[in-house]
């Protein structure tokens, strides 16, 4: 198993349901971006997304839309974000989940990039413009350099392809919560149980919800069913206007916090309950 998997287990095991703070590399600044890593881990993190700025963000809303060009603006790349990674992992000890649209991947060469990662020690890899059917040779090359190729499963997903998604999914799986793109506001749909359930009966691997959770209730509502909460589009919002990187710390650490209240008040009763 590696270290992704290894970090999710181990969560899952403590009964903890971990709030996985996504931040866009180099944004506001590079400093406020570490900042904010910074105070992930003060919060407690034990694992973070870190976005690659792209052009072009299709499954993303209008505030990542936005990271992603001022990031772009200063000079951001693949490349620089892999770099932050290496930090984060290095400087941190927080396994990290890249996050990156497939085009700049193919552009730095698909072996490249996967060397890159692993020197960086990224623990996953999720590209969501990357379609399952085309998605085993990168996959087959991340299993062999030790890294999760973590997949996006949707409302929509009907039931065949989720379970060939399931079967080819490793560290966790990723569940979009609401149809549409990221930061929309809506949070998680009213079939959210239900959903998570749905997929539950097909995977055996932690399921982490996405898209839509922002607030303590919504993050409430998503340790009652499912294993972790990703949270990027309200972060990112609060980071916008951060001063420097102590800010960016501060703020970072203070939101991450209260969500991770919410989602973990009943985790030692959780612990207990696994462990027997």
């Amino acid at each position: 198993m590696n270290r992704l998997g290894d970090v999710v287990e181990q969560l899952r095991r403590d009964g903890v349901r971990p709030v996985v703070p996504f931040v866009t590399a180099g944004f506001p600044d590079p400093d406020a971006c570490r900042g904010a890593l910074r105070g992930a881990k003060d919060a407690g993190c034990r694992l973070v997304e870190i976005g690659v700025p792209f052009s072009d963000p299709v499954a993303d809303g209008p505030v990542i839309q936005a990271a992603s060009q001022r990031a772009l603006a200063q000079g951001m790349t693949l490349a620089g974000s892999l770099e932050l990674a290496a930090w984060a992992q290095r400087e941190l000890d927080l396994a990290v989940v890249l996050m990156g649209y497939l085009n700049p991947v193919l552009r730095m060469g698909a072996p490249a990039f996967t060397r890159a990662a692993a020197a960086a020690g990224v623990a996953g890899v999720i590209v969501p413009d990357l379609p399952l059917e085309e998605s085993a040779p990168l996959g087959a090359a991340l299993a062999d350099a030790g890294i999760d190729l973590v997949p996006l499963v949707a409302p929509t997903t009907d039931a065949e392809r989720l379970r060939r998604q399931a079967e080819r999914a490793s560290g966790f799986l990723y569940l979009v919560s609401t149809t549409g793109v990221t930061g929309t506001g809506a949070g998680a749909g009213d079939d959210l149980e239900a959903y998570v359930a749905r997929v539950r009966a097909a995977c055996a691997l932690p399921l982490y919800v996405g898209f839509g959770v922002g607030t303590a209730a919504q993050a409430a509502r998503v340790a009652a069913c499912a294993d972790g909460a990703i949270v990027g589009s309200a972060l990112l919002r609060r980071l916008e206007t951060a001063g420097n990187a102590e800010d960016a710390r501060a703020t970072a650490a203070g939101f991450i916090g209260e969500l991770d209240r919410a989602m973990n008040a009943g985790a030692a009763g959780r612990a207990k309950g696994e462990r027997t």
